[in-house]
């Protein structure tokens, strides 16, 4: 019996590169509603895609998403233009699987906000003022108070994003860990961070977070002001990316490692 190919479902961002690809593509393909598809091609950039994730995730409609790049890094999508049709290419295309952090930041006033992040959860002092944090491990302190300008936890997803720029380590796709990389630290100074397995629960407490505040941020979503913030990954809430064959999410992590 001949095999049904997917139903595929378009999204683009809202820029003028991305609108004009989608008005072509929709003169050349039939597409299927989104809440029919079984795989959804998203056209933008990197933080567009994030936003096609996070939505997923908040309607628990979570399907594999093919990315076409029409922004600018791309890091998380493939190429616009290829010699092969879009079916061709999705058709091949490898899956790779990626799973969210769940944070739960709590305020200075008691409000407690609860958000995904696909890329990093990071903390970053608000003021002139160096944040003071303590940070927990599995029910364990492990540093009393980290003086810096902030830390982050980092998925093997987003190692490569902002916590590479902070120094910290590229994670293999796979490896079930994650990145505790601090942002400018000032004591105590020899610590560079850990690699942690992604079963850890961390907990941040802002110390004298009034004086000295704090915010939070889940990729694109940002509490200020917090006393409190809890993280771990979220394996149950797997993701899927598809990727072109010799260009996948896991082999541009490697190639980062040797860039020079």
């Amino acid at each position: 019996m001949p095999v049904t190919p997917p139903r595929l479902a378009l999204v683009a961002s809202p820029t003028d590169r991305a609108q004009e690809a989608e008005a072509e593509l929709r003169k050349s393909h039939d597409w299927a509603d989104l809440e029919q598809a079984d795989i959804v091609v998203a056209l933008g950039g990197d933080g567009f895609m994030l936003q096609v994730l996070h939505t997923m995730l908040e309607t628990e409609r979570v399907r594999p998403v093919y990315g076409l790049n029409l922004g600018t890094v791309g890091f998380l999508m493939n190429r616009h233009k290829s010699s092969r049709t879009l079916e061709e290419r999705v058709a091949r295309a490898r899956s790779i699987a990626v799973s969210p952090l769940w944070m739960e930041a709590t305020t200075n006033g008691g409000t407690v906000t609860t958000s995904w992040a696909i890329n990093e959860v990071s903390l970053l002092r608000e003021t002139r003022q160096t944040a003071k944090l303590e940070i927990v491990v599995n029910g364990k302190v492990r540093i009393p108070e980290l003086s810096c300008d902030g830390v982050l936890v980092a998925t093997p997803a987003g190692s490569t994003a902002y916590n590479l720029s902070a120094n910290g380590p590229i994670l293999p796709l796979g490896s079930k860990m994650l990145a505790l990389t601090p942002i400018s630290p000032f004591r105590p100074r020899r610590w560079h961070g850990a690699i942690l397995p992604d079963n850890a629960e961390i907990i941040f407490r802002a110390r004298e977070s009034v004086k000295r505040p704090v915010s939070v941020v889940a990729d694109q979503t940002e509490v200020r002001d917090i006393s409190e913030v809890r993280v771990r990954a979220w394996p149950e809430h797997e993701l899927t990316l598809l990727f072109d064959k010799g260009k996948s999410l896991d082999e541009r992590i490697f190639a980062e490692q040797f860039m020079v």
